[in-house]
């Protein structure tokens, strides 16, 4: 239940049946309209600014207008108290108690899709996230992308769409060729008592890789590692193997599991890096040229050669992409160019990719070849993922490296645990630079917004254990009618606004919308709890050890949407602290 989308509804529907009686003109597009959440200091549940929509049409003022359509507004709603206008032309609407009662009844008894976006047209997506290179464990730099592309996917999926989460594999080139020397000379150093060439600064030096040497030696009895070339190809297969392995494990640890991982080697072998820049020629969109120097790059050392070239500046990119380097080979980014091209033979509405913030360069390229290639210019959407950085005790925070020259996810979740890993980095938007308190995360307090959502849950549930109810199962009330409290009807109201929170997150793409609404909503009724302590009115158990109909059904929406948020986000609701 939309109450927003609900009232939109009906103003439309009044604005065009006075449009239908020549009693009102209105403008070819109403999608200026809206019906939002009105300031704190206004006595008021709803407000409209469809009278300054109006105005310019109409030839009025917006408050001559709005003082037109109130009376109207209200005479078509008995459910309104009161409805007033305030400068420069916004109507805002007060509901009766009644209201509230109906509003709450519908959310108990549909609380599994309350929030659900019932207007958003429902699309197939294709979520692209992590996509670290298989030469090791997930580090922190990886961990705040990979939690923004599992929720985004969670907030669409909660949507009613149909997602698809997927990794990348760059199992394909000389980091892999350098990864797999890595490995077989940590098996060399196993079997034979090499010293590992720790000097050669292409190598992957991290203590991970022991174990993942010994691994393959004990998998693998027939093999011989007398010479690299001898067994380079085998060795790659079982060294991104044994890689991915620590990242699926890393990623379960953190609540993810992706529905599919598509090679780049699979991706080059089968030919469809020609096949995607054969299409692109066919479109007039491939020429052999030469590329300037890079921004400070100093002229006098760079080499113009001619090169295979995408016209990526045709489509506001800043320069044109190498698809093919001097000696034939295709680059990096004619791989890419390959692999949205089978992501796009997929027949997927929405391509999105989640990208870290060293890749934020590369987003106009891809999104260009996206374009050129299915000619939708928002097929593709890329979000970026800023950085993390770690501190305790109001000082940068540097864990244990003992897996390499990084500190990993394993790491991380060791220290505070998965649910405030993922909490505090959706925390705020994926646009700006995280601040990660280890200090705050530990915290019981107002200060630590997991530990408040979480406490806000576990309160609700100790009403309900104390008079013998699962907090779990639907709550069947007959009669809803209520008298609900001006407090209560503040919670009620931030209730409310959960189907607008998801919606904005849904088609922003912005799931730190999520915890921030349930902080707020847990300080609301935190805030009411507290009254208890001086108001007997306010206390749920009542002095005969009881609870009323109305604070029960109060407790259990409240529960709900608190659940419904946690889910998304993915992170447990315990019900005792």
């Amino acid at each position: 239940m939309n109450i927003f989308d609900l009232y939109l509804d009906k103003i439309i529907i009044l604005i065009k049946k006075l449009n239908k009686d020549g009693s009102l003109e209105i403008p070819e597009s109403l999608k200026g309209i809206n019906v939002d959440i009105p300031p704190s200091n206004f006595d008021c549940d709803i407000s409209t600014n469809v009278a300054m929509v109006l105005s310019k049409a109409n030839k009025k003022s917006p408050i001559d207008i709005a003082n037109t359509l109130i009376d109207l507004i209200k005479n078509e709603d008995e459910k309104i108290e009161t409805i007033s206008v305030a400068k420069p032309g916004f109507i805002n609407i007060k509901f009766k108690t009644i209201y509230w009662n109906n509003f709450i009844k519908n959310v108990n008894q549909n609380y599994k899709d309350f929030g659900v976006n019932i207007k958003e047209k429902k699309q197939k997506y294709l979520v692209e996230f992590v996509s670290a290179n298989p030469t090791g464990p997930l580090h922190v730099g990886h961990c705040r992308g990979a939690i923004l592309g599992d929720v985004i996917s969670n907030i669409l999926i909660f949507n009613k769409h149909d997602v698809s989460k997927e990794y990348y594999v760059n199992d394909y080139g000389n980091q892999i060729i350098n990864f797999t020397k890595s490995v077989f000379f940590r098996i060399r150093e196993i079997l034979f008592n090499e010293k590992f060439p720790i000097e050669n600064s292409d190598l992957y030096p991290g203590d991970y890789l022991v174990d993942i040497a010994k691994n393959i030696i004990e998998s693998n009895k027939v093999l011989k590692f007398d010479k690299f070339e001898d067994v380079s190809k085998e060795l790659t297969l079982l060294s991104v193997s044994e890689s991915l392995k620590l990242i699926k494990n890393n990623l379960a640890n953190l609540g993810i599991v992706h529905d599919k991982f598509t090679s780049e080697t699979d991706i080059v072998l089968n030919n469809e890096v020609q096949k995607a820049i054969d299409k692109l020629k066919d479109k007039k969109l491939v020429y052999s040229g030469k590329i300037e120097a890079p921004k400070g790059e100093d002229d006098q050392n760079w080499v113009e050669r001619e090169q295979l070239l995408f016209k990526s500046t045709d489509f506001g990119d800043d320069k044109d992409r190498a698809l093919q380097k001097s000696d034939k080979s295709w680059t990096y980014f004619a791989s890419d160019v390959a692999y949205h091209d089978n992501k796009l033979d997929r027949n997927y509405d929405t391509l999105i990719n989640i990208l870290g913030a060293d890749h934020a360069g590369y987003i106009k390229r891809i999104t260009s070849v996206v374009e050129a290639l299915s000619g939708d210019k928002k097929k593709l959407i890329c979000k970026v993922s800023q950085l993390v950085k770690l501190i305790k005790d109001g000082k940068p925070f540097k864990m244990s490296k003992r897996k390499g020259d990084y500190i990993t996810v394993e790491d991380l979740i060791a220290e505070v645990g998965r649910d405030a890993t993922r909490f505090i980095m959706l925390n705020r938007s994926s646009d700006v630079e995280l601040d990660f308190d280890f200090t705050k995360v530990k915290e019981k307090s107002k200060d630590n917004p997991l530990y408040y959502v979480q406490y806000c849950y576990a309160r609700i549930s100790s009403v309900f254990r104390h008079v013998d109810l699962n907090i779990e199962n639907d709550l069947n009330i007959n009669d809803y009618e209520f008298e609900y409290t001006g407090d209560e009807i503040k919670i009620l109201k931030k209730i409310a606004e959960w189907p607008k929170c998801i919606e904005a997150a849904s088609l922003r793409l912005e799931p730190h919308r999520i915890p921030v609404y349930l902080y707020e909503l847990s300080s609301e009724f935190h805030s009411y709890w507290n009254m208890g302590k001086d108001d007997p009115s306010k206390r749920f158990i009542n002095e005969q050890k009881k609870i009323s109909n109305d604070k029960l059904v109060f407790l259990k929406v409240i529960s709900n949407v608190i659940k419904s948020g946690m889910d998304i986000v993915g992170v447990d609701t315990p019900q005792k602290m």
